[in-house]
């Protein structure tokens, strides 16, 4: 048996943990030696009882490891630990960083420059936007945009990376084979077909459930230099990993959304409390002082060119603000009949320049 295989092992003993393993290494230096070790040896261990010791004892016969190795062997996935060249050098700095990584695709020396992207499942076409946006121009800059593979603001940041051509990581709350939410499959294959990878803690057949995704955020805030917070209700998961990575010492950035909307009180809240708010991924860049390749500068631009308008189709197109737009106000702005303004509007979302959305209110589209 190998380091990596003994520690495979060791994570998936019941009652071990990241702690529990650097303690026990104080004592006994290898992984291998901690499997080897006596039930008296290993409770004189601090944080080590009774129960612990008998479960480490005992582990051939709680944990099947060829199995566990054959499953990562036909999924086609990898496994490091922290002895790795391409673990994360920020996560081994966090106070309990993960005993393996199962890693489905690469990992790069790219990928030690990250940057989180994060917020909430239901979020607003105003967040999912913007989260694109700055999730294009800091991959297209050179970092690599980390999340979560949730749905909403993380499928959102995950997209605009690959948009981008970046790298982009996913950090997932359960074991590679049981990826949830499943309909995202098909964007994991993308992201680990040579854009980046996904990532667990956890054994390969661990089901996701309300313990192992606040576990997972803290590899998500740990990775990164920062992290930015596109769009979170009060009670989002968001805002738990805003303050985990307070705790270990990482910049947190959050995006500005209306007031009135119930999505966007955390992220506004968070600015209230000191967060840097970002308009462009610009702020992010200069706080970090991250000083990069004249050919990897972020682009001053990231939404393609307009197409030739029309008079009307001009008017009615920068009649619609930055945010939700009601028809009403677009035909005010633009000073055009009512019936013209929805035959322009037609025309526009053919050339997919808007979009509708509930309660005849629209939007532009990067």
């Amino acid at each position: 048996m190998n380091r990596t295989e003994a520690c495979i092992a060791l994570n998936m003993v019941a009652g071990m943990g990241p702690v529990r393993l650097r303690n026990l290494l104080e004592v006994f230096e290898t992984p291998e030696r901690i499997l080897a070790a006596k039930r008296s040896e290993l409770r004189t261990v601090d944080g080590i009882g009774n129960e612990v010791a008998e479960q480490i004892a005992n582990w051939e016969n709680t944990v099947d490891l060829p199995a566990e190795l054959e499953r990562v062997r036909d999924f086609g996935a990898d496994v490091i630990t922290a002895q790795s060249p391409v673990y994360p050098r920020q996560l081994r700095e966090i106070h309990a960083p993960p005993i393996v990584l199962y890693v489905w695709g690469e990992l790069t020396e790219r990928d030690q420059h990250a940057i989180a992207v994060i917020g909430s499942r239901r979020t607003s076409h105003y967040g999912a936007e913007c989260a694109k946006k700055l999730s294009y121009q800091l991959a297209y800059s050179g970092l690599t945009v980390i999340s979560g593979l949730a749905r909403g603001i993380d499928t959102a940041a995950h997209q605009g990376a690959l948009a981008a051509k970046g790298r982009t990581i996913a950090v997932i709350g359960s074991g590679l084979t049981k990826l949830y939410p499943p309909e995202n499959a098909a964007l994991a294959d993308k992201i680990r077909s040579g854009n980046g990878a996904v990532i667990s803690e956890f054994s390969m057949a661990i089901e996701p459930d309300r313990q192992t995704f606040p576990m997972r955020n803290r590899i998500i805030s740990g990775w990164s230099h920062g992290i930015l917070v596109v769009e979170a209700g009060l009670n989002s998961g968001a805002l738990i990993t805003a303050s985990q990575a307070i705790e270990q010492g990482r910049s947190v950035y959050a995006v500005p959304g209306h007031i009135n909307a119930p999505t966007a009180h955390g992220s506004n809240r968070l600015i209230q409390q000191g967060a840097k708010l970002v308009m462009d991924a610009g702020d992010i860049l200069d706080d970090l002082q991250i000083l990069l390749p004249e050919k990897q500068k972020l682009p001053e631009a990231v939404a393609r060119p307009l197409p030739e308008l029309s008079a009307d189709e001009r008017l009615v197109y920068d009649a619609i603000r930055p945010t939700e737009t009601p028809i009403d106000q677009i035909a005010a702005s633009s000073e055009l009949p009512a019936a013209t303004v929805s035959s322009v509007l037609l025309r526009l979302e053919l050339k997919r320049l808007v979009k509708q959305l509930p309660g005849k209110y629209f939007v532009k589209l990067s």
